[in-house]
């Protein structure tokens, strides 16, 4: 609705998890690094955490663009699947046609094409998002799975990207076996109140803007407080806001439509 006004190419503050829109603060500049140094390195099991929001699932879209053609992946979404159905995905996602739908025989096809995949030295990569839904017999099981290796490396690469919940579950004495196999472990924290601002405006560059729509420093900092530095909460607000601005012809964003915007997100009525 506003993006021919402020001649945007599309809208910059969508809550979905495009790589493209990915600011890489300085925490998920480090988030991004321990992921290809656990992937390069062949650590076996990753573990990524944040808070809802926090730019998880975009940082590991960013980081499936970023990989090489000799680096197999799979991302799989669903975490609340049954044990057997899990598997099925893993190996469909990774273009293995399941024959036989039982346990052995999944993980004897999984075995196999890890083998086939070493022998053209390629690596092997699974992640798993939302990976706090997870049961922890499945958790056990993916843990018996990524015992699949050779006398020198792992034959792939597992990520479990969850919220804070998978660390307290991974912490639980049943998966102590696992917990001891995680050879990279990171949270990524909120954005900074100084990070604020560059996020703001690298997606609307990267939505298109010529720089001529403004947040000034009352607005940045009335969003830094109430997202708490969680760009899902930032984006949620700064649409709104430009939606808000678009209404009354502006392109400058001052704090009085940033409170007026954070009410109506909170559900405060106005009279009319």
């Amino acid at each position: 609705m506003y993006r021919q006004f402020f001649g945007l190419k599309e809208k910059p503050f969508n809550i979905t998890s495009d790589p493209s829109f990915l600011y890489l603060s300085r925490v998920h500049k480090e988030a991004f690094a321990h992921l290809i140094y656990g992937i390069k390195e062949r650590k076996g099991i990753l573990e990524i955490t944040g808070e809802i929001g926090a730019g998880k699932t975009t940082l590991c879209r960013a980081l499936l663009n970023h990989l090489d053609i000799n680096t197999k992946s799979a991302f799989i979404f669903n975490s609340t699947l049954p044990e057997m159905q899990l598997f099925q995905t893993i190996l469909e996602d990774f273009g293995v046609c399941v024959g036989r739908k039982t346990k052995a025989s999944m993980l004897k096809q999984f075995n196999n094409f890890l083998l086939e995949e070493l022998s053209k030295n390629n690596n092997v990569v699974l992640i798993i998002d939302e990976a706090q839904n997870l049961k922890a017999k499945v958790l056990e099981e993916l843990r018996i799975l990524s015992n699949l290796e050779t006398e020198k490396e792992k034959l792939f690469q597992m990520i479990l990207v969850g919220q804070p919940e998978l660390r307290e579950k991974l912490s639980s004495p049943n998966l102590k076996q696992l917990r001891q196999r995680i050879g990279v472990r990171f949270h990524i924290m909120p954005l900074s109140n100084s990070e604020i601002s560059e996020y703001i405006y690298h997606r609307l560059k990267v939505a298109g803007s010529g720089g001529d729509i403004k947040f000034s420093d009352d607005a940045i900092e009335m969003i830094y407080k109430y997202s708490g530095g969680i760009p899902r909460l930032i984006n949620t607000v700064c649409d709104k806001a430009l939606l808000s601005a678009y209404v009354v012809e502006t392109k400058y964003i001052d704090a009085v439509n940033i409170e007026k915007c954070i009410k109506e997100i909170e559900g405060v009525i106005f009279a009319r």
